[in-house]
Formats: C-alpha cells, sequence, structure tokens
C-alpha cells in the first residue's frame, strides 16, 4: 500500500500518524497549529489519543538550516475521526486509507471459523456505530456553544429594545431616562439568569430560543415597577 499520510510505529508497536501530514494531505487552509488545537476541543486526550514532540524541518533562515516545530502522533482512532470532521473528499479518502491501514495489521489475527468471523463483523458495526455517535455528539456539542452570529445578537437586542418600548406604549407610561433604565436592566437580568451567564455577549446558540421566548413573554418585575414609581414620587416631590 503506497504511504498517502507519514505514519510511524511508537515504542509500544502501535501505529501513529503525523499530524502535520495528515493536515497537509486534508489541504486544510488554516494553519496547522490553530488547526489541531481546534480539533482537539471534540474532546481527544494527550497521551490517549495524541501525544506531542518537536521534530526538525528544514529552514534556510534559520540557524543550521533547521528549525523545530511542534508536531503531533495521533493514533489511528484519532486520524480517522478528524478525517470523518472535515467533511470533504480527501477527508473521506484519509480515512479509507486508515481503515485499510488497520485491516492489514489485523491480517495476522483474522478470525478462522463462520462464528468468529459473525463476532468480529459484529463488533467492528458496534464500534464503528459508537464512534460515528460520540463524532456526531461532539459536533452538536460545539454547534450549540457556538456564540450567537452578529445577526442573532442583533436581532436579541432589537428584540429587548422592542419589548421596553412596547410594554412602555402598552401601558401609556412617560419615563425619563433613569426610569427607562430600569426596565433595561430588569430584561436583560433576565436573559442573564435564564441564560446562565455574566453579560449577553456570552450568549451561545442554545440559549437563542430561550432567550427569544423570554423576551416576548417579559413583563417587568414587581421590584422593578415599584422602584419606577418611587422615582416618579422623587421626581414630583
Amino acid at each position: 500500500m503506497n504511504e498517502l499520510i507519514k505514519t510511524f510505529k511508537q515504542n509500544d508497536g502501535s501505529v501513529a500518524v503525523d499530524g502535520r501530514d495528515l493536515h497537509d494531505f486534508l489541504e486544510v487552509e488554516t494553519p496547522y497549529t490553530k488547526w489541531i488545537d481546534r480539533m482537539m476541543g471534540y474532546g481527544f486526550a494527550e497521551n490517549v489519543d495524541f501525544s506531542v514532540f518537536d521534530k526538525n524541518v528544514h529552514d534556510d533562515t534559520a540557524f543550521g538550516g533547521t528549525r523545530k516545530m511542534k508536531d503531533h502522533a495521533l493514533t489511528l482512532d484519532m486520524a480517522k475521526e478528524l478525517s470523518m470532521i472535515q467533511r470533504t473528499d480527501r477527508g473521506k479518502q484519509a480515512r479509507q486509507y486508515f481503515i485499510s491501514m488497520e485491516k492489514k495489521t489485523k491480517q495476522t489475527a483474522l478470525p478462522q471459523t463462520p462464528e468468529e468471523k459473525i463476532t468480529l463483523l459484529l463488533q467492528n458495526a458496534d464500534e464503528d456505530n459508537k464512534k460515528i455517535n460520540q463524532i456526531d455528539n461532539r459536533v452538536k456539542d460545539l454547534e450549540h456553544n457556538k456564540p450567537l452570529t452578529p445577526g442573532e445578537y442583533n436581532y436579541i437586542s432589537h428584540a429587548v429594545g422592542g419589548a421596553v418600548n412596547t410594554y412602555v406604549q402598552t401601558h401609556h407610561l412617560i419615563l425619563t431616562t433613569k426610569q427607562r433604565s430600569k426596565l433595561y436592566k430588569d430584561i436583560n437580568g433576565g436573559i442573564k439568569q435564564i441564560a446562565g451567564i455574566q453579560t449577553r455577549a456570552q450568549l451561545r446558540e442554545k440559549d437563542f430560543e430561550n432567550v427569544d421566548g423570554y423576551i416576548r413573554n417579559w413583563v417587568p418585575s414587581t421590584a422593578t415597577l415599584l422602584i419606577i414609581k418611587q422615582l416618579s414620587q422623587t421626581v414630583t416631590q
């Protein structure tokens, strides 16, 4: 089998994949260090799924003609998952390549009887399904925890202003700037409470629907209305 992506054997005899070589093969435009850091967010653990090492690369501008770069030794399982995550033709090709490598390394221990073959097929299918589910869950979790897009954030901001203005107009209120600010504080406080955040800028995709529903049904708390009333009395005194 031609070596599409650089692999090497580790001290324990397991086959590892060169992270930078995989990155180059997948034709990822993001620089390697940023890409691999982002991939670590899918739940991979150091010394379990990968290990870090330094390697010398040719560089005419460096002293001695070489310089050190951080690289990663990836397990075949991690390399397959990273290839699947890319969702590209190159990613699919890389995953098939790693699967072929695994089959080749297991040829010496292939089952002989029909029962053993069926058992192995069922085990492999179950393992593949579990890994696919794990990847899907990781992708969903990352998508849910993404910050709001600028458009979504602006929508929330306008919705907050619209809710305050609607309440004021519906109840025919004439408020000072200070009184109106109490309404904004009330609605923003509720948003932060239901989303479990400190500032509105921390809102995530998973919070969007709950926050939108809260804004649509928002009414000021009794405490806020009492404060506004007290401020009105202060002005007239």
